[in-house]
């Protein structure tokens, strides 16, 4: 199909065109996602730690239930692709099937917002997203499962998108690679954000954003004059970007985010890693991993 990206040929990879496709395939992903997730209350307690008794397991259920996905998704090689980043990358088994082969589309580089992502979406998407919730009665009465499992599909489609910046921060850096390297070598910071950003595709974002959040969550057989949305259509769109300057503090969201992802891949750009750190490393978080989940079995 035109457009769709593939990872194992890197002139498709890192083609921008391919990119932005793949980019505004997420959108609706994510939006789908959210919509299943809104039909439940925010559920705060699923997102403290020890809140919920789980047996040699220190964290909240959504942590749990996140790594636990992670573990089984590892194990048929989702993190080999270059374009999934895990939550929990250290707890990760070694597959069961043999490794694919993709080329080195990517610079080496540690840049994982996880954990940035997470927070954001605890703290701010959820409580504008989600419907007011007069209070929360208890394991025994919410759906914190199905909550749960929706949460973790949402931070999934989240995370992929928010990491797809190093595709586009590596397709900008090679299309001006002269540009691009001088202002990494002077770390400006400024600079490099100021290149990688486009306004005018910013605001097109916004735009098709809003017009898919009421498309996708109203029901196309309601005829009434005020059809009944879904969705929070607003949350939608400020998920991918606080419009109002007062709330500058809450820029963890999808589009600031992104940005913030390309400008510390390329200014990861020019290492050189050691190859035989990156081997040890790895080897030893296999092993952790491994000895850490044999020991709770």
């Amino acid at each position: 199909m035109e457009h769709t990206i593939d990872l194992t040929d890197p002139r498709s990879a890192l083609d921008l065109s391919n990119i932005r496709y793949q980019l505004i395939r997420l959108e609706d992903t994510i939006i789908f996602h959210l919509i299943e997730r809104v039909q439940f209350p925010l559920n705060p307690t699923i997102y403290s730690t020890n809140a919920i008794t789980i047996p040699n397991f220190c964290g909240s259920f959504l942590d749990y239930l996140l790594m636990q996905q992670e573990r089984i998704h590892a194990l048929v090689r989702r993190y080999q692709a270059p374009d999934e980043y895990a939550f929990f990358p250290e707890l990760l088994p070694s597959p069961i099937l043999a490794p694919l082969k993709y080329p080195q589309l990517l610079h080496p580089n540690t840049v994982n917002f996880n954990d940035k992502l997470k927070t954001a979406y605890i703290k701010h998407i959820l409580p504008a997203a989600c419907k007011p919730q007069v209070a929360d009665r208890g394991e025994r009465y919410e759906n914190y499962g199905s909550t749960a499992v929706n949460d973790v599909a949402c931070l999934q489609a989240l995370s992929r998108r928010i990491h797809f910046g190093k595709f586009v921060a590596e397709a900008k850096f090679l299309a001006e690679k002269e540009k691009f390297t001088d202002l990494i070598q002077r770390r400006d910071t400024k600079g490099i954000m100021r290149e990688i950003t486009n306004e005018a595709v910013e605001k097109q974002v916004l735009c098709r954003l809003e017009l898919k959040a009421r498309t996708y969550g109203t029901d196309p057989g309601d005829n009434s004059k005020d059809p009944k949305v879904k969705v929070n259509v607003d949350a939608v769109v400020a998920m991918y970007r606080v419009r109002d300057p007062l709330l500058v503090r809450f820029k963890d969201y999808v589009i600031p985010m992104t940005k913030e992802v390309e400008v510390e891949y390329l200014l990861q750009r020019l290492i050189n890693p050691a190859p035989e750190a990156v081997t040890e490393n790895r080897h030893w978080l296999l092993s952790a991993a491994e000895a850490f989940f044999s020991f709770i079995s």
